[in-house]
């Protein structure tokens, strides 16, 4: 247990985190890459998410507020049907999967996570959303093993799951040595579908 005090800020972001399965199937199609790039800093298996408003250091009392406006938000929508696809990189430094599905309902989650976001009183640097899910970063030095990991999933296409639960996740930053590892703040479930039309 961690008994040091909350600290007067906490750095993070509103996501959605695939299954642990559909993490397992990426899991093995990046061995691979793993094994050819060892110099890469692989995130956790863990870690994993797709990233809907990264909020920066918020004061710890905005927490709650955002919590219930978050909460009414993923119970109002039903989850999107979503699936990790291929691979990618951004400047040849940050490894990621694609994200295919239902890529704009995705995108109005996103508008709508914002929005409350903004009605909570909260600013934050608004970044166009690019569906992505981040596996490694590389090092200062190593402008290589990005694009080849990237290239060795070119042709992953993983199966379809539903979100169940939209995340608010906290980052260790600040918290003393060591790696940076996120953890839920809280989760909230999507509603139920939407009936069928006849």
């Amino acid at each position: 247990m961690d008994d040091r005090p909350e600290p007067p800020t906490r750095r993070v972001f509103v996501a959605l985190a695939p299954p642990d399965d559909a993490k397992d199937e990426l899991a093995r199609a990046l061995r691979p890459a793993s094994a050819r790039y060892p110099r890469l800093r692989w995130n956790r298996i863990e870690d994993w998410h797709i990233t809907l408003a990264f909020l920066g250091e918020l004061p710890t009392t905005a927490v709650p507020l955002l919590q219930s406006a978050l909460a009414g938000t993923a119970g109002a929508r039903p989850a999107l049907e979503l699936a990790l696809r291929g691979g990618g990189h951004f400047d040849h430094r940050l490894l990621w999967s694609g994200v295919a599905g239902d890529l704009d309902g995705l995108h109005r989650l996103a508008d709508d996570v914002r929005e409350v976001v903004r009605s909570c009183g909260i600013g934050f640097r608004d970044r166009p959303l690019y569906p992505h899910l981040t596996l490694a970063r590389a090092r200062r030095d190593d402008l290589v093993s990005v694009p080849g990991g990237a290239a060795d999933l070119a042709a992953f296409a993983g199966r379809p799951w539903p979100t169940a639960r939209l995340h608010l996740v906290g980052s260790n930053i600040g918290r003393g040595p060591g790696p940076i590892h996120y953890r839920d703040v809280e989760s909230w479930p999507f509603g139920p579908a939407a009936p069928a039309h006849r």
